[in-house]
């Protein structure tokens, strides 16, 4: 890392911050950038007394927090200072001034190459951390055990059959590089029927079970796209798998229905759940016109189990993507359940934006607050309207609430997939778990859910995250005499990500020639190397470890973020049923970026099994734990359940005209971000009672009998075949009207056969 350093320490630094101007010695080391500020103490009144001696403050900033850099040099004699600006992942914003216009650009190289040119992710600080003694008595790694986690859930080789059993047919990773090694699946279902339906799942994320609610025996089951096309390919083992996941449920005696159905919990004190999804004890009329909307069609419940409290199933399928996008995705062999063939539930579209849109709403935030460096005011409220960060973080809430409504309330099982399960999929998941499950509003079960929906199920953090940052975001500037003014917080093309049409996107794809033979699509819109695709050959480039582990800024999306901003709405809503406070997801953002500790590394539970990183690294788990009075919540109720008083029921539902700015993850004041509320405000994000059917997360609903747009709870139009009607048909027709097959795939069972072509996928 030495070598990466042009230079390692430069005094009387000018530092701009929070509006303030300090003088600082910066200190560049292998991993960290420190400022040293002297503060000189006052003298004393006493003028016989001894002089107090100065003190030093030091502020450590590790090189993967820098989200941007800009340098900005100038030429000798002209009087003005050569500066660096940095944007903080962690939202702070700093400016360097210096004298020497050299030392300026060797500090800026020195930073360049220490950030985004280590060319591999071991060269990253955690991976010569060595932690503080506390942290070493608490081995982190050990706090998720898979089969411990099912066991609690109800779910081993030796107990009670529930309806599901583990399979190891994963094991070795060879099933689906990107699964957990142990799948909970239907006891009903062999290996072999999995091994077949891998086949139609992308990237074979089969439905797999994540939760299993302790009362109900409802499950929560999490999966991928199915591989439909524009040919309407099916698999009868697919169906029959998901068939399994909604209808699995425990095989008790006779003697032990009564007994076991009291023991669990009663119908009264699920409909007392009912009280807490909204202040005036009622749901709000978003939720009604949602649950009426799933509700408004004939589901035909499958199996002749008993049903606990003889409540009306309604199983569903959640696609979390807007229905234009998934269905667009047909286009290219991918798609969404012809429902047709999944007549045992029904299917709702959430209409949550893909990564990109995501990416660019949180680069507007950014727009907004980037001046905290150089000024004190609050930021532009009306760009932070324009953001649609809050209603991005208000419909991950809604579509989250509606599963938790579904498998709670509704004692109905639920199937959520995305593209590729591994963003939108986890935040719903994952969300819905916090709202059904009071353990995972603890620390360790907070913890466990990280684990498992996010880790273990393979988010992405390398790729959504970025450590080994990208050249792309360091700039220089070369026109400090033209008058322009400099923009810390800007992202350095400008362009936005966010697909504009999907047909043209889709049949651009189509038409173009791209020389790249390393990539292919991945279904939420960026691009992954060929060895993490099952689908597709490995190619035999030589491609070298750098080019494969380097950041693609178009694949960076603050995906975590949005969940534990989601998170925060919750525990703010409801400040004394969590056990952490907020403080410990702020903390927990932080250490995604910072790379002190091997947790976030890599992609997916076999990469990081491959790199031995409980070996080698630290586990964030235990920073947090040995910490953990910093991080408990002191308003916490100790988590005592009783369906009968308000306040203390087992379910939690989001209050969504509530939704508020996360003020301290921004670095600003409550009243900078969450101040009275203004014109500008209102003309963006409209009314909070209009979030919901038809302008909120809900976009249609469909059944094998009906389909119904969203705003619409009218009597459902049959739909007599696939293609469907109205709006769907007239998609299919554009679709269909591309010209375009499946590829030289044949039935159209497999994505694009060949890696040689990019395509961006996700339409928006």
């Amino acid at each position: 890392m030495a070598d990466k350093l042009r230079i390692t320490k430069i005094e009387n630094v000018q530092v701009l911050g929070g509006g303030e101007i300090s003088t600082v010695t910066l200190h560049l080391t292998a991993h960290h950038l420190i400022l040293v500020q002297t503060i000189t103490p006052p003298l004393p009144q006493d003028l016989s007394a001894p002089p107090l001696k100065p003190r030093t403050r030091e502020s450590w900033i590790a090189y993967p927090m820098i989200g941007f850099c800009t340098f900005r040099p100038t030429p000798p004699g002209s009087g003005l200072a050569s500066s660096i600006r940095l944007r903080g992942r962690d939202f702070k914003f700093l400016t360097f001034n210096f004298v020497d216009d050299r030392q300026a650009r060797d500090a800026f190289e020195s930073i360049k190459g220490a950030t985004c040119r280590l060319g591999s992710i071991e060269k990253l600080y955690a991976f010569s951390y060595d932690p503080p003694p506390p942290e070493k008595n608490i081995n982190g790694w050990e706090l998720y055990d898979a089969k411990a986690e099912w066991k609690r859930q109800g779910i081993s080789d030796k107990g009670v059959d529930r309806g599901w059993r583990i399979s190891k047919i994963n094991t070795d990773y060879a099933f689906s590089p990107t699964y957990p090694a142990l799948l909970p699946v239907p006891s009903t279902i062999s290996d072999n029927t999995l091994n077949y339906a891998g086949r139609y799942r992308s990237r074979v994320r089969i439905p797999v079970l994540t939760y299993l609610h302790p009362v109900n025996n409802c499950s929560i089951t999490r999966s991928s796209q199915p591989l439909a096309g524009l040919r309407g390919n099916r698999s009868i083992q697919d169906e029959k798998l998901v068939s399994a996941c909604f209808s699995a449920c425990a095989q008790p005696d006779e003697n032990e229905i009564s007994s076991s159905t009291v023991s669990r919990a009663s119908p009264a004190s699920s409909q007392a759940d009912f009280g807490s999804s909204s202040t005036d004890g009622e749901f709000s009329e978003t939720e009604r016109l949602e649950d009426e909307l799933i509700s408004s069609s004939t589901i035909e419940v499958v199996g002749d189990k008993p049903h606990i409290y003889g409540a009306q199933q309604h199983n569903l399928i959640v696609d979390a993507r807007p229905t234009v996008n998934a269905l667009a995705m047909q286009a290219v062999g991918l798609g969404s359940e012809n429902m047709d063939h999944y007549k045992f539930a029904t299917k709702a579209y959430l209409g949550i934006d893909n990564i990109h849109v995501m990416r660019n709403s949180l680069e507007k935030v950014i727009e907004a607050i980037k001046d905290s460096d150089i000024s004190k005011l609050p930021p532009n409220r009306e760009l932070l309207a324009k953001s649609g960060w809050l209603k991005h973080i208000t419909g991950l809430l809604d579509g989250s609430a509606l599963i938790a409504r579904q498998v709670g309330i509704q004692h109905s099982h639920v199937l959520i997939h995305c593209s590729d399960g591994w963003d939108r999929t986890s935040q719903l998941s994952a969300l819905s778990q916090i709202m059904l499950d009071p353990y995972f509003r603890t620390i360790d079960g907070f913890i466990v859910l990280v684990e498992k929906d996010w880790l273990a199920f393979g988010h992405m953090f390398q790729h959504r995250s970025g450590f080994l940052n990208s050249e792309k975001w360091f700039q220089t500037q070369n026109d400090a005499l033209a008058g322009s003014a400099i923009q810390p917080g800007g992202t350095g093309d400008g362009r936005s990500d966010a697909i504009e049409n999907a047909l043209l996107s889709a049949k651009r794809f189509f038409n173009k020639s791209n020389q790249s033979q390393d990539t292919i699509a991945d279904s939420d819109g960026e691009m992954i190397t060929v060895e993490e695709s099952p689908k597709v050959k490995k190619s035999s480039g030589k491609d070298s470890l750098a080019d494969k582990e380097a950041t693609k800024p178009k694949e960076t999306s603050p995906v975590f973020h949005q969940f534990l901003d989601a998170t925060y709405q919750l525990l703010h809503q409801y400040p004394t049923r969590f056990e952490f406070n907020e403080r410990f997801l702020r903390r927990l953002l932080y250490h995604l970026y910072s790379c002190q500790y091997g947790t976030f590394l890599y992609n997916n539970e076999k990469s990081r099994l491959d790199a031995r990183l409980q070996e080698r690294t630290a586990s964030v788990w235990s920073y947090f734990l040995s910490r953990r009075a910093e991080f408990t919540n002191k308003d916490y109720d100790g988590g005592e359940i009783d369906d009968h008083v308000k306040g203390r029921e087992r379910l939690l539902f989001p209050k969504l005209d509530k939704v508020r700015w996360w003020n301290e993850v921004f670095n600003r004041t409550d009243q900078d971000m969450n101040g009275p509320s203004n014109t500008a405000t209102d003309k963006y994000l409209g009314s909070q009672d209009t979030v919901g059917v038809g302008r909120g997360v809900l976009t249609g609903v469909e059944t094998a009998h009906a389909t119904i747009p969203a705003g619409s709870v009218a009597k459902p139009a049959p739909n007599g075949s696939s293609p469907g009607p109205g709006s769907f048909a007239s998609l299919r027709e554009g679709i269909a009207g591309l010209g375009i097959g499946m590829g030289k795939g044949g039935s159209g069972s497999k994505s694009p056969s060949n890696g040689k072509e990019t395509l961006e996928v996700e339409m928006q």
